[in-house]
């Protein structure tokens, strides 16, 4: 009797813990998909009762629309550019701040993680006033080169515009993965780099064949969530310093979404791009986690 009933106090104590998170989860996850899918079948302005039944057409007028097809590849690109710029970066300054001894590491490890601490609007904010044509510092720096103030829109050229939103995502993103590759790098015995150094290996074979071996998990897992931070969180930057334009050319769905589900009122319209934003980040981890795969770590 006793035994029955420790293992029903273990299971009572399971269930404690899962079955609020699992709650939580179909409420504020699986709903809101499910009503997204259900509401993307209809014409619907998001403000009165009537809803027009129209089945596919919001999927099929998205394979159609330039603005949408626009959006997907400013998405992919901002990802494309964030994984690039932050994990070369954050790898290289977690790499200098705990193999090459620097000296202030704690205090650049601080300097470092400040942009994160900053809201993604503070951040949108602050280099819109460095990408300002009259006040900006970005424009009064290259001053000091001309004979004539530099008065360049930064954000107003269509085909520059969105990679000039790649510097602030970038810088603000640079932080964390920094410290989540120290707390990956500070792990690895010590004793292997010690053998390293007696074999003659310099600090690019350590790094190839023991740190990049011992810390590609977490690699890994900053990668993919690069990806879903950017699909699913581009937008508010966007919004911020863009607000899509000039002409659309910086959209991203997310911002797109916002646009047609609460500016032009065709939410079911926005429910489609919702769903879009959902398969496409479903693809795509699906895929980096294929490409990524690691089965064994091997340390040569």
């Amino acid at each position: 009797m006793k035994l029955g009933g420790a293992k029903l106090q273990r299971k009572l104590f399971i269930a404690a813990f899962i079955i609020p998170t699992f709650l939580y989860f179909c409420l504020f996850t699986i709903y809101p998909i499910v009503q997204a899918l259900y509401n993307s079948f209809y014409d619907w302005s998001g403000m009165s009762q009537n809803k027009d039944f129209v089945g596919l057409q919001n999927f099929k007028d998205l394979l159609q629309d330039p603005i949408m097809l626009t959006a997907i590849g400013n998405d992919y690109f901002l990802v494309a550019g964030k994984m690039i710029g932050i994990m070369v970066i954050a790898t290289f300054f977690a790499v200098a701040l705990t193999r090459l001894r620097i000296k202030g590491a704690g205090f650049f490890r601080s300097i470092f993680f400040i942009p994160n601490v900053l809201s993604v609007v503070v951040v949108g904010i602050l280099w819109g006033f460095i990408y300002n044509p009259q006040i900006g510092f970005l424009n009064g720096f290259l001053s000091l080169f001309t004979k004539e103030p530099v008065t360049i829109n930064w954000l107003g050229f269509e085909s520059h515009s969105i990679w000039m939103l790649l510097p602030p995502t970038i810088w603000a993103g640079i932080g964390f993965y920094m410290i989540l590759l120290i707390a990956a790098i500070t792990n690895i015995p010590e004793s292997l780099y010690e053998a390293a150094d007696i074999e003659g290996a310099g600090q690019w074979h350590q790094f190839r064949h023991i740190t990049l071996p011992l810390v590609w998990e977490q690699m890994k897992i900053s990668v993919i969530n690069i990806m879903m931070t950017t699909l699913n969180g581009s937008f508010v930057i966007v919004t911020i310093m863009t607000a899509g334009g000039p002409d659309n050319s910086t959209q991203v769905m997310g911002s797109y979404l916002y646009q047609q589900a609460f500016k032009q009122a065709h939410f079911g319209y926005g429910a489609a791009i919702g769903i879009a934003i959902l398969t496409t980040s479903l693809i795509t981890t699906l895929f980096l986690q294929w490409l990524l795969r690691k089965d064994q770590v091997e340390v040569s």
